[in-house]
C-alpha cells in the first residue's frame, strides 16, 4: 500500500539573540551558515532569484548523520515581519525518503532572547522510513551555533 499521508515533527528552542538578527541568518545570510557551523553544513549557494526573496532557489549541502547530502530549496513563504519563513525542498537526497519536505521557521522575541520554533513537515516513501527527528535535530543544533555566534558579538 502507498504511504501518503502529511506528517510533522516540530521543535523550539530558547536562543539569546534576537528574533531578527537570527532570523536574518537564515533569510538573508544563509551561506554565512557554512562557516558558523562549518561540522554541519558545508556550503549553501543560491541558484535562481537572490537571498531572502521569495521564489528564490538556495540549495544546501551538508552533513547528516555522517554523510554529506544535498538539498535544493525553493523559499515559499517569506514573512520579514513576524520572522516567519518556508521552505520547500524540491531536489536531493532527503527526497529519497520522502515524497515531500516542508521547513517552517518562526522565531518569536522572548524576554531578552526570542524562541525558535522549527517544524517539518513530510511524506513518507514508505512505512519503514522513520520520522524526519534528525533532520529536525540537525536544525536544532545550527540553531544553537548561529545563536552562539551572534550573541558572541560576531554580527
Amino acid at each position: 500500500m502507498a504511504y501518503s499521508q502529511l506528517q510533522k515533527v516540530e521543535t523550539s528552542l530558547q536562543i539569546k539573540a534576537s528574533a531578527e538578527q537570527f532570523y536574518d541568518v537564515f533569510c538573508n545570510k544563509p551561506h554565512t551558515i557554512a562557516n558558523i557551523s562549518p561540522e554541519n553544513i558545508q556550503s549553501v549557494e543560491v541558484h535562481k532569484g537572490e537571498w531572502g526573496k521569495e521564489g528564490s532557489i538556495v540549495s544546501w549541502n551538508y552533513l547528516h548523520e555522517g554523510t554529506v547530502c544535498v538539498a535544493k530549496q525553493v523559499l515559499e513563504g517569506i514573512d520579514k515581519e513576524n520572522n516567519k519563513m518556508t521552505m520547500k525542498v524540491i531536489e536531493g537526497d532527503v527526497l529519497g525518503l520522502y515524497k515531500s519536505f516542508k521547513s517552517n521557521l518562526q522565531v518569536t522575541p522572548k524576554g531578552k532572547g526570542s524562541v525558535v520554533l522549527w517544524a517539518m513537515e513530510y511524506e513518507k516513501q514508505e512505512d519503514h522510513i522513520p520520522d524526519a527527528h534528525t533532520l529536525l535535530q540537525l536544525a536544532v543544533v545550527v540553531s544553537k551555533k548561529i545563536d552562539a555566534y551572534l550573541t558572541q558579538g560576531h554580527n
